[in-house]
């Protein structure tokens, strides 16, 4: 089972919101999806969402769902008030500039799937 910190060293993810002990975060499964409704629908407890959304929204999904992390693709970066609100409610906001696409893939690679 991989776990948080080896999926941001292998992805080379840039750690957006607080430290916290990724050694011990195993993500269940990953979901891929830009609309909150689809995410809401179809992502699990304790899994990894990959999207390209960057604004406030993407930390209350994250947080009803309970998620592990949100990786944010393509260089979009989240507002200093979105990060805040992420780290209150102990949400892991992680950056790349690769696309969701070759995110995706690479978890693949590493063991993660899907739900």
């Amino acid at each position: 089972m991989i776990t948080l910190d080896q999926i941001i060293m292998k992805l080379d993810l840039t750690l957006l919101t607080s430290e916290k002990d990724f050694a011990s975060i195993s993500p269940t499964y990953g979901y891929t999806s830009d609309l909150l409704s689809c995410v809401m629908s179809g992502a699990k407890n304790q899994g990894l969402w990959i999207t390209l959304q960057a604004h406030n929204n993407i930390v209350a999904v994250a947080a009803l769902l309970e998620l592990v992390a949100v990786i944010i693709t393509e260089g979009a970066m989240p507002d200093e008030s979105t990060i805040a609100k992420a780290n209150e409610q102990g949400i892991t906001l992680l950056s790349t500039q690769q696309n969701s696409f070759y995110v995706a893939g690479k978890l693949w690679e590493l063991g993660l799937r899907d739900a």
